[in-house]
């Protein structure tokens, strides 16, 4: 199977301003990603998509191909990933190359245990799902079958719309939550049903003590107390 790898990276952060070249454990926070597709030999190529050249001239320097500079009108707030992609794959389709499948490593999700893009590469392939993403399991307290939502007159009913609470945790099924480590989708599932997730859905449960998101900084004070506690977090 053909893949490319993709790590967006947009040059206007509000939440963390220059976020995607910003130092996080001596490294920029894009080499994270980068290290850690290094460790897939099923990955194809891996590249970067950014509108910032100062991005590209810092991917360059850790071996990520930064094969255009993304347009503008593709590197807004509300741009969705999904159109990053198509992007990416349609400008390889038009120099003859085409591939099976595309990668999206965030690079805000820079905690990941030694080959684990290629683990779950690997199960993706398995599989023989049309999407895979990576996820941690929900605390029993948030379960969806222990969650309401309202209903059109106000009252609050069970979000799975069963009648009755199933009454013990031991009796929960596991549910589970995207951790935005690792999505992988099947290029004609893709372009054909513009989703980035569905179908027949591959997952791999992540180690929760390398959880982490990027957003706020926050988030990034967080990142840098997990390092310390923990040098191993690092690629």
């Amino acid at each position: 199977m053909k893949i490319l790898a993709l790590i967006p990276a947009r040059g206007g952060s509000k939440g963390i301003p220059g976020k995607n070249i910003k130092l996080l454990g001596g490294k920029p926070l894009i080499a994270h990603a980068a290290l850690s597709a290094a460790q897939s030999p099923k990955i194809s190529r891996l590249i970067i998509s950014t509108d910032s050249e100062e991005i590209a001239a810092v991917a360059s320097k850790y071996g990520i191909e930064v094969p255009f500079i993304r347009p503008a009108e593709l590197a807004l707030d509300t741009t969705p990933s999904i159109d990053v992609m198509i992007h990416a794959l349609e400008h390889y389709k038009n120099l003859g190359e085409e591939y099976d499948a595309i990668c999206l490593l965030q690079a805000t999700s820079p905690f990941k245990p030694k080959n684990y893009v290629a683990e779950c590469i690997q199960t993706f392939i398995d599989s023989n799902a049309d999407s895979f993403i990576s996820v941690l399991r929900v605390p029993h307290e948030y379960n969806p079958h222990w969650t309401f939502e309202k209903n059109e007159l106000g009252e609050l009913r069970i979000a799975t719309g069963e009648k009755e609470l199933i009454p013990r945790r031991q009796e929960l099924p596991p549910a589970f939550f995207r951790d935005g480590c690792v999505y992988i989708i099947k290029t004609n599932y893709l372009l054909q049903e513009k989703k980035i997730v569905g179908g027949k859905i591959a997952y791999k449960e992540s180690n929760p003590n390398y959880y982490c998101n990027l957003d706020t900084q926050a988030d990034w004070e967080k990142a840098e107390q997990m390092i310390q506690l923990n040098p191993q977090l690092l690629p």
